[in-house]
Formats: C-alpha cells, structure tokens, sequence
C-alpha cells in the first residue's frame, strides 16, 4: 500500500466519521419530537421495553453486517443514555422555567483539571448557556458562595465506590441552606503524574487530594517509603508535582496534560470500576416531572426510643417507597446523637411520599428534605 492509498483511505474514514455526527444530530432531535408525546399524553420518559427490543433488533441486524454484538451494544447503550438524558433535561427546563438562563455561575472544589471540574462540565453539558466557573478551596466556601447568591449551583462530591461516603459533605449539609437539585455521577481513572522525564524510583513525594490517597491505597503502599502531602484538591496536587523535584500528583490523565505531567503509572485506584457521585445544590428547589426518575434525599433524626429508627425506615416499606442510601452521622456539639441521610427513589409531588413523610413524623424528633432531584443514575438494560 502506498502512502497515496493510505491517504485516501483515512479521507473516506474521515467522511464515514462525518456522516455518523450528523446522524446522532438528526437522531436526537427526533428524539425531542418524541418528547412532545409523552409529555402531552403523560408517558414515562424512558421505555426500558422498547430499549430491550431495539437492542436485539440492532445486534441481530449488525452480525449480518459483520459486526459483534458486544460492539452494536455498548455503542447504542450510550446513544440511548444520551437521548433519555436529554430528554429528561428538556422536560425539567420547561417545568421551571425561572431555572433557564445565558448563564450558570457553578461553583466546586479545585481548578482546571480537578475531578469536580470534569463532573461539572459532564452536568451542565445538557444545559445549555455560557458555564461560569468559580473554583473553591473547601467544600464550605461552595455552600457559602451559593447561599449568598456569588453562584447559581455547587457541585458538591458525595460519595466514591471504592473510599465510600465523604463525610464532611454530609455533615455540612446538616446547616447548609442549600437544595439538591440535582445529581452526576463521573467515572474516576487515577493515574500517578510526574514531570517530564521522572522515573517511579526517583520519587520521594506524592501530592492528592484526600479522596485520591484513600481510594489508590494499595498501589501507594507498594511504593515503599513515600511522603505523603495532602492538598485542597486534585488541581492544587498537580501544580505541586509541577513544581516539586521528585514528586508526582494522583489525578486524571487529561489534567496532567493540560499542566505538563505525563503518566508514570495509569489505573492505581483500588477498583477497576471506580465512580465518584456528585450532588448539585442551588438555593432554591425546582419541580421533578412525575415522568421521570426521581431522588428524594432527607435527614431526619429519631426519638429516643427502643427500635424508634425500624419504626422510621418501615414507613417507606409500608408506602412501597425504595429506599437506597442511610447513612449516619454525629450531631455536632450533641455527644452520642445522631442523624440519618436518606435517599429515596421517590418524588415528594407523588400522595404516597406525602403520605409516608407525614407519618413518619410520629417517629421522628424533626424530618427536613434536602432535595428532590431528577436522577441521572440510569442502569443499563439487559440484552441476552
């Protein structure tokens, strides 16, 4: 093959590549025009039956092209995620309507590169309008620049599937006066990041956030005798590395780039699969559709009394409300009480909810709702 060959190969590659973006353009907005139906005729958003069906279809159809059915699934497993998204996210644009502008003033932990960065950018890429980014040194000075209006929303970690719930989020949100409206979940790919020409041996300190040194636990007590700093987040690690001689930062590979820190290691986190899950606050709650999947989180704390949290936590069996978080935590100042997180998949504009939350009352000191969300966790369905 000829340099000539190659050449107009990757041409026709380049248009095939072309004509695919302009598909998913038109794909999508068809999927809008579909949008209009099931809101006039009060249709669930998603269709996991149709989902089904359409993916078997497509496999069948793609093997007698020559293509895997592995391949046609995680393909239109995303494309189908994005159409439900979006979708979900039009329809909660126009029930709060007051939530729509040019711009989103979003502040979270970190800088350019941080983990929170990349999540922010992945949740407001649904919402269109100009992102203003406010990048912050504490997970307080977030919820303080929202409740004083500097920012329209915060992004807030809440909890990783390999270091679990990050306390200090929880326990600030016992005082904040601030409103989950909604949730992000971002996959998280550690990578150990040095400058140029650093070698693994050669390193005698390691820069991260926290989150970071918990969750790549194991690969850092391989490297042997390594200090450990602490930073206020993944981007101020990065800077540090940068300027440190024999020193590397935990973070992702894209924000090494972007500072000028190449991998030395990549995929150091204890789980293969690790995601970070994230909370969006504004000071004002919004109005979730009935249409689409729904969060509730709540704090409540119980009174003192034998089994009074099993009394609490068979409200929601009795009300067919699926519970899935509880998560406890101390009450400052108070020593050996506590309260309790809830997160429910449920919709506080549905009688049941309204139902449960008024009885539950007769079990509790005191129940505040901390949002009620549209949830962005979609599972995949099943194709045998």
């Amino acid at each position: 093959m000829t340099e000539d060959t190659l050449h107009a190969l990757r041409r026709d590659i380049n248009e095939i590549d072309s004509d695919l973006l302009v598909l998913l353009s038109k794909r999508r907005r068809l999927s809008y025009s579909v949008l209009e139906y099931k809101i006039a005729n009060n249709k669930p958003i998603r269709d996991e039956a149709r989902e089904q069906a359409l993916l078997e279809k497509l496999i069948q159809y793609g093997k007698s092209l020559g293509l895997d059915g592995f391949y046609i699934n995680n393909v239109f497993q995303v494309v189908l995620e994005d159409s439900v998204l979006n979708q979900q996210a039009l329809l909660q644009r126009s029930l709060n309507p007051e939530s729509v502008s040019d711009t989103y003033r979003v502040a979270y932990l970190g800088g350019q590169g941080s983990y929170s960065q990349l999540a922010c950018h992945k949740y407001f890429s649904r919402r269109p309008g100009k992102l203003v980014e406010i990048g912050c040194n504490s997970f307080e000075q977030i919820t303080s620049q929202v409740e004083t209006g500097q920012a329209d929303f915060g992004l807030l970690p809440i909890e990783n599937t390999s270091s679990g719930s990050i306390n200090e989020v929880f326990d600030l949100l016992q005082h904040a006066q601030v409103s989950i409206v909604g949730e992000v979940t971002h996959v998280v790919e550690h990578c150990l990041l040095a400058s140029p020409g650093t070698a693994i041996k050669d390193i005698t300190k390691i820069y991260a956030h926290p989150q970071p040194f918990a969750q790549c636990s194991r690969y850092l007590q391989g490297l042997g005798n390594v200090q450990h700093e602490t930073c206020d987040s993944t981007s101020s690690a990065l800077v540090n590395a940068l300027e440190t001689e024999h020193s590397a930062a935990i973070g992702s590979a894209q924000a090494g780039k972007k500072v000028g820190l190449e991998v030395l290691k990549s995929s150091i986190a204890n789980q293969a699969e690790n995601h970070s899950r994230f909370i969006v606050v504004s000071r004002k709650s919004l109005q979730v559709s009935t249409q689409i999947p729904t969060k509730t989180t709540l704090i409540m704390a119980t009174k003192h009394q034998v089994g009074s949290l099993a009394d609490a936590l068979m409200v929601f069996k009795q009300h067919n409300i699926n519970m899935v978080k509880l998560e406890s935590r101390p009450v400052p100042g108070n020593p050996w009480e506590e309260v309790f997180y809830v997160d429910l998949q449920a919709n506080i504009a549905e009688a049941n909810v309204q139902n449960a939350l008024e009885e539950l009352k007769e079990h509790t000191q005191y129940v505040r709702i901390l949002g009620c969300y549209q949830s962005e966790s979609l599972k995949q369905v099943e194709v045998l």
